[in-house]
């Protein structure tokens, strides 16, 4: 009898147990579930105060050395310690400019994925790689910042002995088969800028494609190209040495970094602007609060002395200002360059 009592207390404590631990199941599961929709109802302002909590990630989509490299460089150090969070600079280079691009515009849209780039993958690439790009820089990227904006120069050959822009157009309208120019390759800055000028102009170029401007440069020294649109970081020291001359640039106004050299606008062309210009992205979806932090940390930096000073010694003219400033200069451009692809039957599909 006595077995039988233990048996049954025994099935008893089991079935309690049971019990008890489907209760404690079940209010676990109502437990996580309301501290989820709690979750759910706090703020999106208020989840990203404690923004960041790690390093973020800066992908440059051009390779060590090149000037974005280097002007990324200088706003990622004192953007880090004003976030108190580590940057990393993460090269992508490729296509232009498109793969690191591409990279971020597929990131996690967290805060943690920063993209500091130049105007081509952002303005032409969609242009020119309609079937190919794998992203549309209006929908899949948020702007942050215009950090810095840079003049090209048109340097032409000594040997052709033109002084100004009106003497070139005039020397290469009375020989039209005569005269080249050279560009780091189709759809580049330097392509567009020139053919723009030369559609302007009324006049007749041979373009010849070169790897990159140190080349180019050599070739006008030698007399074998005759003119570029180039970047002033590596025209400028041959046009100092007196071994090339530097007609004009193309920004709208003359340029501080540049002194004495006239723009392409005040020499017969109002309007004309074919200028440089590095950004800062991040990945559509991220919170506006953090694209506003971020913003407002950029613009104090780059117009600080030290940043400043250290942009003029590539050229670069610090902008900064509100994400606005460069969704502007994205949707401006983008006309403008479209319209001058558009005019070349341009495609690099």
């Amino acid at each position: 009898m006595a077995s039988v009592t233990i048996r049954c207390k025994a099935l008893f404590n089991n079935h309690s147990t049971t019990i008890m631990r489907k209760t404690l199941s079940r209010r676990a599961l109502l437990a996580a579930a309301a501290a989820a929709t709690t979750l759910a109802l706090v703020p999106a302002s208020h989840a990203d105060d404690n923004w960041p909590v790690r390093p973020l990630s800066m992908v440059v989509p051009f390779p060590p050395g090149s000037s974005p490299d280097i002007i990324a460089r200088t706003i990622a150090e004192p953007l880090g310690e004003a976030l108190g969070q580590n940057i990393v600079i993460e090269n992508r280079p490729g296509a232009g400019g498109n793969i690191g691009t591409r990279q971020v515009a597929q990131a996690n849209p967290d805060g943690y994925t920063l993209l500091f780039t130049i105007n081509g993958p952002l303005v032409t690439a969609p242009r020119l790689y309609q079937k190919t790009l794998g992203y549309d820089p209006t929908k899949d990227l948020a702007p942050v910042s215009l950090i810095a904006t840079s003049p090209n120069v048109l340097v032409v050959s000594p040997s052709i002995g033109v002084n100004s822009v009106k003497e070139f157009i005039e020397t290469a309208k009375a020989d039209p088969k005569r005269f080249n120019y050279g560009s780091v390759g189709p759809g580049s800055a330097s392509h567009l800028a020139m053919e723009m000028f030369r559609q302007d102009a009324g006049i007749e170029l041979l373009h010849v494609p070169y790897q990159g401007f140190p080349q180019i440069i050599t070739a006008i020294v030698a007399g074998d190209v005759h003119s570029s649109f180039m970047v002033p970081a590596i025209a400028m020291p041959q046009v100092n040495a007196g071994k090339a001359k530097a007609l004009a640039i193309s920004s709208l106004k003359q340029d501080e970094n540049l002194p004495g050299i006239p723009t392409v606008a005040e020499q017969g062309f109002p309007g004309f602007e074919a200028i440089s210009w590095q950004a800062v992205l991040v990945p559509a979806g991220t919170p506006q609060p953090i694209i506003d932090r971020l913003s407002r940390e950029i613009d104090t930096i780059v117009k600080s002395d030290k940043v400043r000073d250290l942009m003029a010694r590539q050229y670069f003219t610090p902008i900064g200002g509100s994400p606005d400033v460069l969704k502007e200069q994205i949707e401006k451009e983008t006309a403008r360059w479209t319209g001058v692809i558009d005019a070349l039957n341009l495609s690099l599909d």
